[in-house]
């Protein structure tokens, strides 16, 4: 009896204990502290759930996803939204420290958040998600206890690629939250599923102008031809100018040939950005009629977006010589600029689907600079074939690490999006 008293002394006393500095305690176990950590979980104080949350996060490991999980059922809005965060950060390492959780400030029980404006980030193609990580997002975009919080699902699930919670996201929509919806649509435009495009045609002219343009955004990315007839009458008749500009680039995501007409007209537009969408449009129409016109555009315009846009035209017309002064060595010449290395890389991408560019671009992993090495990796990643894995082989084993490790990513990536 006298051995079992302190047993039975101190497990009262670690029961009663439970405060943030009781978890940071306990987590300086490391992972084997995790089942212990997420036993916080279940206090009844709100600061020591977010501390377990937070020390699962930076634990990290397999072991840290299921109380994870957990949390994004906790009734706290702060709590999912640390919740959310901490299983991304297990797919996609260092997010914690962008994510919505790090822009949190408590006043009482209310919480206010600030969103990063920059919502490109997804994870690489051979990440495998665990189904029930989406499945708990999902849920979370429709009971969240606050509207940051089912946004913030939104948007993991758009990094994550979750296409099983489609339907959450479409159910997402119907808040009438604009940072919800805004969340929703990027996510769906992340996805890529085309059957989401007829979902979010009543959303083309929404009243809130950011969710009306990414609505119209999304509907290009998603191909989605029943929009056609809506995003030619914002065109002919715009809210305002960035509405016009963004449904002009939605046609021009695919363009039907009764277009044609729109584009050429467009082409002479004063705002650069119409005459972007316009280009994109001839280039993806691909009439050789249209050659001469856009051969005098890549020689006369000097603004820089336009300018790229005529050279992607010009590729996407066969013109795929690797002279310093053509427009398919421009392309990736900029490659090395870090103000439109992502257009140049966007335009390659698309141009890399078609196999007489991909041989053009084998040619000119050649004399390649780093940064260009970096970046043909990435588009061969996302567009070659089987052909295209003896050179992302071969990039993988640069004597730079930097391209080293972007061609084994792109190669992982590759092998994941064939299946081999």
């Amino acid at each position: 009896m006298r051995v079992a008293l302190p047993v039975l002394f101190l497990v009262p006393l670690f029961v009663s204990a439970q405060t943030p500095k009781d978890v940071r305690a306990v987590a300086k176990q490391g992972q084997r502290a995790i089942p212990t950590v997420a036993g916080y979980l279940n206090s009844a104080s709100v600061d020591t759930r977010i501390e377990a949350v937070k020390q699962l996060t930076a634990l990290g490991g397999r072991d840290s996803i299921d109380p994870l999980i957990r949390a994004t059922r906790d009734a706290d809005p702060e709590v999912q939204i640390r919740a959310t965060d901490g299983l991304l950060n297990y797919y996609l390492p260092g997010y914690v420290k962008q994510g919505l959780g790090s822009s949190v400030v408590r006043a009482g029980a209310s919480i206010k958040a600030k969103f990063n404006d920059k919502n490109d980030q997804v994870v690489d193609a051979f990440v495998i998600v665990r189904p029930e990580v989406i499945t708990a997002l999902g849920q979370l975009t429709r009971r969240g206890a606050s509207m940051d919080a089912r946004a913030n699902a939104c948007r993991a699930i758009g990094i994550l690629r979750g296409d099983a919670a489609l339907p959450d996201l479409v159910d997402a929509l119907r808040t009438k939250d604009n940072n919800v919806m805004y969340e929703a649509l990027a996510a769906m435009e992340k996805i890529r599923d085309p059957a989401a495009g007829p979902k979010i045609t009543y959303l083309l002219r929404d009243l809130d102008d950011r969710v009306q343009a990414t609505a119209i955004e999304a509907a290009g990315v998603l191909r989605s031809t029943d929009a056609l007839p809506v995003l030619r009458g914002i065109v002919a008749n715009p809210r305002n100018g960035k509405a016009g500009r963004a449904a002009l680039a939605a046609i021009a995501m695919m363009p039907e040939a009764r277009d044609r007409e729109l584009f050429l007209r467009e082409t002479g537009a004063k705002d650069e950005k119409l005459r972007v969408a316009a280009v994109e449009g001839l280039a993806r129409i691909d009439n050789p009629a249209d050659e001469p016109a856009l051969e005098k555009l890549w020689q006369g315009e000097d603004k820089m977006a336009p300018r790229l846009a005529s050279a992607f035209a010009l590729m996407m017309e066969g013109k795929l010589d690797l002279t310093e002064d053509s427009p398919f060595r421009y392309l990736i010449n900029t490659l090395n600029s870090a103000s439109w290395d992502d257009v140049a890389s966007a335009y390659l991408v698309e141009g890399a689907r078609r196999q007489p560019v991909r041989n053009a671009l084998y040619m000119a992993l050649g004399d390649a600079t780093k940064d260009e090495k970096i970046y043909l990796a990435r588009i061969l990643a996302a567009s070659g074939d089987k052909a295209s894995v003896p050179y992302l082989d071969k990039l993988s084993r640069d004597t730079d690490s930097d391209v080293a490790q972007a061609g084994l990513r792109a190669l992982r990536s590759l092998r994941a999006r064939l299946g081999i």
